[in-house]
């Protein structure tokens, strides 16, 4: 089955991304470039990820191409932090002198990054390129607003449950099937085990924690006529919360250790051997295949609260963009296409485990490798995206949910208190953002 067909969920999100955007003007000056050199050095940042070896070389080896073919060129690759991209980048927005060409930026920032002015319009270009009509049409849509396009699908990600074999074989117990499951099968692990996490979780963990909330029916937010309103502090969004903060304590992931722990952690405690379970996406699949942990692994979906049911996975994933104030618009966009086309995304698939964007390379990458199963399994399930408004760039940075559930972890504040907190927050970012 095509990509598209398995992540139909998000596609109005997505779309609504696009109206959303253009309802409200750009909040920076307009830093569109004066010319187009067809010579020069290029700038490009790409996010640094757990392992980052395997994509280093794909990058080198496109990057190498490219400035083969197109002489006078140079390309200096700069890899940032995931965690404080949304500070470099809108730096950059506002700064032309020193910003990059390209960058690679999430799928949940478009809409943001469109209004902020710094993403330049491709569609003249995305439409000529012959590889761009096998774009999957939903990765398309990610980096669409309104009609136009502002850059190239990278990669489509999803999240499941990471679980070691060789601990559960040892305590008798089976891969579990509801989110009671997980919760209770996480405690028996660490009770047994009193050197492992059960399932390593994190406060700063976001795309972690949302499949909780979501499998209890909960919402990030509600949309009405164009206005966004937060719905983290319903009693289904609760339910989830105080699920997912049940993780947090010595009967599984100590607060003092794990409230302050990303994605990115959370991974590196599965790989390296300190957790039982984890929740990774498609992409942390190299830096598990390198740890600790290689032939004593196995993945699922994550389950949801029904039993055998799976739980609402975010449909997310990286595109590549060229910035409105790059000088070198041409050159740009051909190294994106250097580095979003075909054969990079197979390469990066099986250097990194990143899901291709383009329906036959995808359908190549599934046949090719039987770990990706669950991942497409989740995706078929019914994907979810965070609300399709530019504030919740702002709400990202600012670590509003995070927040709330480090102040849950940590006794300072009750479910209800840090989720109202929170709403009043995101309700204040929604209302900013036009």
């Amino acid at each position: 089955m095509k990509l598209s067909a398995r992540i139909a969920a998000p596609a109005a999100a997505l779309v609504l991304a696009g109206l959303t955007a253009t309802a409200c003007a750009p909040q920076t000056s307009d830093t569109s470039a004066k010319g187009d050199d067809k010579s020069g050095t290029l700038r490009v940042w790409l996010f640094q990820e757990v392992g980052n070896k395997p994509k280093e070389k794909v990058v080198d080896t496109a990057v190498a191409a490219f400035e083969k073919a197109h002489k006078g060129t140079e390309v200096e690759v700069e890899y940032i932090p995931v965690d404080t991209r949304a500070q470099r980048i809108k730096a950059a927005f506002n700064d032309p002198k020193s910003a990059p060409d390209l960058i690679e930026y999430g799928n949940s920032d478009t809409a943001g990054y469109v209004k902020d002015g710094g993403l330049a319009d491709i569609t003249e270009e995305f439409g000529a390129w012959d590889e761009a009509k096998d774009t999957d049409p939903i990765a398309k849509q990610s980096v669409t607003v309104g009609d136009k396009v502002y850059g190239a699908p990278f990669f489509v990600g999803v999240r499941a449950l990471y679980y070691r074999t060789d601990v559960f074989e040892e305590l008798g117990i089976e891969a579990p099937k509801s989110q009671a499951e997980l919760i209770s099968t996480a405690k028996k692990i660490r009770k047994a085990k009193p050197d492992l996490y059960g399932l390593a979780v994190g406060g700063a963990y976001t795309y972690g924690a949302m499949p909780f909330i979501w499998a209890n029916g909960g919402e990030l937010a509600g949309e009405t006529g164009g206005t966004y309103r937060s719905g983290i502090n319903s009693e289904k969004s609760r339910k989830g919360i105080e699920a997912y903060t049940s993780l947090f304590g010595d009967d599984n992931c100590p607060a003092a250790k794990c409230a302050s722990m990303g994605g990115n952690a959370t991974v590196t405690a599965f790989a390296s051997g300190k957790a039982a379970m984890a929740i990774g996406g498609d992409f942390s699949h190299a830096a598990v295949e390198a740890g600790a942990v290689k032939g004593k692994y196995a993945v699922v979906p994550l389950p949801g609260v029904a039993k055998n049911s799976i739980a609402p996975a975010f449909a997310g994933g990286n595109n590549l963009g060229v910035l409105k104030s790059s000088s070198h618009r041409t050159l740009a966009v051909d190294l994106m296409k250097s580095l979003s086309g075909k054969k990079a995304q197979a390469e990066m698939f099986d250097a990194m485990g990143f899901l291709p964007t383009y329906t036959d390379v995808l359908d190549n990458a599934a046949k090719k490798e039987p770990f990706v199963a669950p991942f497409v399994q989740t995706l078929g399930a019914g994907a979810k995206f965070v609300p399709a408004s530019p504030a919740w760039g702002q709400i990202d940075a600012s670590l509003v949910l995070p927040t709330m559930f480090q102040e849950i972890v940590s006794g300072r504040k009750d479910v209800k208190q840090a989720s109202d907190d929170a709403a009043k927050k995101m309700d204040t970012a929604f209302t900013d953002a036009g």
